[in-house]
């Protein structure tokens, strides 16, 4: 060995040699990480029975800021009303013949292996969700008789009421509880409102004046795509 090269000095340059190397290979699996991350769609469910109202405005505002984090992630919007959905199909109680049921249209749409992310959205019923909004989340139950097929998804609600606090946060959390037992990953709007969901205000059957409501919905949107980027990296990295 040459004189030169002390064993402090060769322990020295071999711990920074591992470093450099850690740090490289952490940066490469970073970069990796990105660019391999699969595509990622999120549905915005709206669970209000007037079809092109303020729920659906809202709904929209919030997608758009998601799809706005990231070229990679793709949005929809179903509008459920006009939809049949009897939630007595969940407790097992068969149509009447020749009885419609839409749900496992909404299904399919849920099933996509592409969809990371679920908004809820619907408006505040006497301090809660919709008829409408309840029959399609007890419907959701095929879900976890699929072995919980919701599970890891990212989820987030937004809530629409008639005045400023109309009960929209004990709606969220209503729709929370139910999205908690698909094993979803539940998220709030994000900085610098940071609460539990979306909160709007219909004035006049319009939300477009509610800026702060505008902007929860937005956070909201954002903060599902964010999480669900992160997801959909870590699993195309295993």
């Amino acid at each position: 060995m040459d004189s030169g090269l002390t064993r402090r000095g060769f322990l020295g340059s071999a711990g920074t040699a591992v470093a450099v190397g850690a740090t490289g290979c952490a940066l490469a699996a970073e970069t990796a990480a990105a660019g391999q991350a699969r595509p990622v769609k999120i549905i915005g469910i709206s669970c209000s029975p007037r079809k092109g109202k303020t729920t659906i405005a809202a709904l929209q505002a919030c997608l758009e800021a998601a799809k706005a984090v990231d070229p990679r992630i793709e949005v929809e919007a179903v509008e459920l009303a006009g939809l049949r959905i009897d939630g007595a199909l969940a407790a097992g109680i068969p149509l009447e013949p020749g009885v419609k049921d839409d749900f496992p249209q909404v299904e399919a749409k849920l099933s996509d292996p592409k969809v990371t992310g679920v908004i809820i959205a619907t408006p505040v019923y006497f301090g809660n969700m919709t008829y409408l909004c309840k029959a399609f989340l007890d419907r959701c139950f095929a879900f976890r008789k699929n072995n919980f097929a919701l599970s890891d998804k990212v989820g987030g609600v937004l809530a629409v009421g008639g005045v400023r606090n109309g009960g929209q946060e004990l709606t969220i959390q209503s729709v929370q509880n139910t999205l908690l037992c698909q094993e979803m990953i539940i998220v709030g709007d994000s900085r610098p409102t940071a609460h539990t969901g979306a909160t709007l205000w219909s004035q006049n059957d319009n939300v477009s004046n509610d800026e702060f409501g505008l902007s929860t919905a937005r956070n909201l949107g954002r903060r599902v795509a964010q999480v669900a980027l992160k997801l959909s990296a870590s699993t195309s990295t295993r």
